[in-house]
């Protein structure tokens, strides 16, 4: 079992930054791979961003590319989503994933997800 705790929504105006983090308790986190997802009111959770177990691989989507920066620290247990230049449409609760395979951008394979953090950017 692994559980995972967001930390570091909030509210920003477009243009400017925030930084999430995640902290993964439970089983080893570096047997992991992880992602961020969000999700606004009406729609499917969509992938963000992912990064394998030895963060020798990440993923982005296509809408948050040269933005978004996905990174994580095995020794701190701590999986980091640096979200720079942001627009209104990245408004959504922000959610931190774990799974065991290697797949990095199905939700649909991951095992344990946080409780998710608001992120809101304002015009």
């Amino acid at each position: 079992q692994v559980q995972l705790v967001e930390s570091g929504g909030g509210l920003v105006q477009a243009g400017g930054s925030l930084r999430l983090s995640c902290v993964a308790s439970g089983r080893t986190f570096s047997s992991y791979t992880m992602g961020w997802f969000r999700q606004t009111p009406g729609k499917e959770r969509e992938f963000v961003a992912g990064i394998s177990k030895s963060s020798s691989s990440t993923n982005y989507a296509d809408s948050v590319k040269g933005r978004f920066t996905i990174s994580r620290d095995n020794a701190k247990n701590t999986v980091y989503l640096e979200m720079n230049n942001l627009k209104p449409e990245d408004t959504a609760v922000y959610y931190c994933a774990a799974n065991s395979g290697l797949s990095q951008t199905r939700a649909v394979l991951y095992d344990y997800w946080g409780q998710g953090t608001q992120v809101t950017v304002s015009s």
